[in-house]
C-alpha cells in the first residue's frame, strides 16, 4: 500500500494546525462535542454545551432531591455527591461546569505539562490555568483526588479571582485554604473536601475540561452544577430542561396541596395519590388565582402539563 506524498507547505500547515488547536491538557473540542452529543443547543467556543441563563438561574431554587429523582428515572444513577465541607451553607451555587482533573506529579510529565504551558502561554502553576479559562455563570470542578494536606487548590486569592469571573463558587474533590478569607467573598462558596492551612504540593493538572470523577458522581464539561446544603448534584446539559420544569411542577403541586391540606378540602391520601378530574381542575383554578407562584410561562407549564401522567 503506498502512503501519500505530502508536500512541506502541507506539513507544515498540519503540524500548525495541531499546535493550534493542542491546548495544554485540554480536550479536542470534536471529542467534547462527541461526549456530549445529546446536546443539541448552542455551544461554547471550547465546545461545551451552553445551557441558557435562563435555566441556570431558574434551577437555583428547585431541589435537588426532585432533581435526582428525574435522573435517576432516567438511568442516570451516579450524579450527586454529599459529604462536603461549604464556607458558605446558605449560598446555592449553579452553572455550569468546567471541569479539571489532577494528579500526584511525576517530575518528567510535570515538566512535560509546564513547557507545553508555558509556550502556549499559560502562566503560574497548573492550579490557576483552569481559573483562566473560567467565564461568567461557570462553575470549577475539580478532581483533586480527594487530598487535604497539601491537596489545597485555592487559597482567597485564587477565590477572589473565580469570584470576579465567574460570580460563582468551586466544587473540589480536594482542600482550600484560608478559610477566614474565603468567608469574606459575598455570593462565593465552595463545597470541598475539608480546609486546611497547607500549600499546594505534589499535585499537577492532567485534564481540563476534560470527563472526571467526583466521588460518586460522573462530571462533563458543561454540565449544570447545583450546590445546596445536602450536597451537590450535576446534572447533564441535555437534561437540564426536562429536570428543572419537572422540580419545578412538583413544587407547585406541593404548594397547593400543602394548601388543600391546611383547609381540609382534601384527605393526605387523595393528594399523594393519582389525582382525580375533580383535584386536576382545583389545581387549574388554583393556577389562575396564583400566577405569582408559577416559575416559567404558563405558556410552558400548560405544554408541560399535557404530558404530565400526573
Amino acid at each position: 500500500m503506498k502512503l501519500p506524498i505530502l508536500s512541506l507547505t502541507t506539513i507544515l500547515t498540519l503540524t500548525f494546525g495541531a499546535l493550534q488547536t493542542a491546548k495544554a491538557q485540554t480536550m479536542p473540542k470534536e471529542e467534547l462535542i462527541f461526549l456530549t452529543s445529546e446536546w443539541k443547543g448552542e455551544r461554547f467556543a471550547d465546545g461545551r454545551p451552553k445551557i441558557s441563563d435562563d435555566l441556570v438561574r431558574r434551577a437555583k431554587d428547585i431541589n435537588i432531591e426532585e432533581a435526582w429523582v428525574v435522573l435517576k428515572n432516567e438511568g442516570y444513577n451516579c450524579q450527586f455527591e454529599g459529604n462536603w465541607k461549604i464556607v458558605h451553607p446558605d449560598v446555592v451555587i449553579a452553572g455550569r461546569a468546567l471541569t479539571a482533573q489532577f494528579m500526584p506529579s511525576r517530575p518528567d510529565i510535570e515538566k512535560n505539562i509546564k513547557d507545553r504551558g508555558a509556550k502556549q502561554g499559560r502562566i503560574g502553576n497548573t492550579n490557576s490555568w483552569p481559573i483562566d479559562m473560567l467565564g461568567k455563570g461557570d462553575v470549577y470542578v475539580a478532581d483533586g483526588m480527594g487530598k487535604i494536606v497539601e491537596g489545597t487548590l485555592i487559597g482567597d486569592n485564587l477565590a477572589n479571582s473565580i469570584y470576579a469571573k465567574t460570580g460563582n463558587g468551586v466544587v473540589f474533590d480536594a482542600s482550600v485554604r484560608d478559610l477566614d478569607g474565603l468567608s469574606k467573598i459575598p455570593g462565593f462558596n465552595a463545597f470541598v473536601r475539608d480546609f486546611d492551612p497547607s500549600y499546594l504540593k505534589d499535585a499537577v493538572v492532567t485534564g481540563i475540561n476534560t470527563p472526571i470523577r467526583i466521588g460518586r458522581a460522573v462530571v462533563l464539561p458543561g454540565d449544570l452544577v447545583l450546590g445546596k446544603k445536602e450536597g451537590v448534584i450535576f446534572i447533564p446539559s441535555h437534561m437540564v430542561e426536562k429536570v428543572v420544569q419537572t422540580a419545578e411542577f412538583i413544587a407547585l403541586r406541593d404548594k397547593f396541596g400543602i394548601q388543600m391540606l391546611k383547609e381540609g378540602k382534601y384527605t393526605p391520601g387523595q393528594i399523594d395519590s393519582q389525582w382525580t378530574d375533580a383535584l386536576k381542575t382545583d389545581f387549574l383554578k388554583w393556577l389562575d388565582k396564583n400566577p405569582n407562584e408559577i416559575p416559567m410561562k404558563r405558556s410552558e407549564l400548560d405544554e408541560y402539563m399535557k404530558k404530565r401522567t400526573w
